[in-house]
């Protein structure tokens, strides 16, 4: 069988210490992504600092959002590779977070020169409110699109994608983590717009699409799952435009965190 999850989720009851390694980390990153955000919510489009510091929070976010749901693969490689040194599956984890890296540079790119060429519009009195409205209706279109659901089958089919992208070795597990992790960002980068657009300094928020993202990758019900994702999106993004006082979490800027019903 070289399709679905059932070779991942075997290797990883077979694998439970470099599993709960993992789950570990994710933890850790969890805290460590609580403590350094604490109090810096600023809502839709949240300002993101210097460089070095966003990137630093990005990678540290990656690990606690991706490292659960990416697991199951990590164990199957430790399964199949020659390599028994128990560095080769963290060096393929490692891999895997270098390439969220870089979509974090090309995000924080993104952001700066869109601040830079139309200054404060992305103000949530001005464009900002459309804008992330828009930006979760977008989300939501993506999730049914062939790309993404290319880019979900190759997350979905763990062993599929390791023979077909065998590397030996510690720089192949590096390159094999890398190239996961790109068909990762393919399948999950609209989520993660929906992350920007709902507060990237929100805890809950990430909590929030981590759940989404863990979900379309191991429920067994795969269309239910794009599915669901793509309506909750949808909804998300209609309240944002006509009612942002009842999305629950959100931080308003001016306003602070709305409850649901307030």
């Amino acid at each position: 069988m070289t399709t679905g999850l059932t070779p991942a989720l075997a290797a990883a009851r077979t694998r439970l210490g470099l599993v709960a390694l993992l789950f570990g980390l994710a933890g850790a990153g969890w805290w460590l992504t609580a403590d350094r955000m604490r109090g810096m919510d600023g809502g839709p489009w949240t300002a993101l600092g210097t460089l070095g510091w966003f990137l630093g929070v990005w990678v540290v976010m990656m690990a606690a959002m991706m490292l659960p749901s990416v697991a199951p693969t990590v164990a199957l490689y430790a399964r199949m590779t020659k390599e028994r040194s128990p560095l080769s599956p963290l060096l393929f984890a490692a891999g895997y977070l270098a390439t969220w890296a870089g979509a974090g540079v090309l995000a924080f790119a993104l952001a700066g020169s869109g601040r830079r060429i139309v200054g404060d519009v992305l103000a949530w009195d001005r464009a900002g409110r459309w804008v992330a409205g828009g930006t979760l209706v977008a989300a939501a279109v993506y999730e049914l699109t062939p790309l993404k659901n290319v880019c979900l089958g190759k997350c979905r089919s763990p062993l599929g994608f390791l023979l077909g992208s065998w590397r030996g070795g510690r720089t192949g597990a590096v390159r094999m983590g890398a190239k996961n992790g790109a068909w990762c960002v393919g399948c999950c980068w609209a989520l993660m717009a929906s992350l920007f657009a709902l507060g990237i300094m929100s805890v809950a928020w990430m909590a929030f699409v981590a759940a989404l993202i863990g979900a379309e990758k191991t429920v067994p019900w795969r269309r239910v799952a794009t599915y669901g994702t793509a309506g909750i999106l949808l909804a998300l993004g209609v309240l944002l435009l006509v009612a942002p006082d009842a999305v629950p979490a959100l931080t308003i800027p001016g306003h602070g965190m709305m409850q649901m019903g307030s």
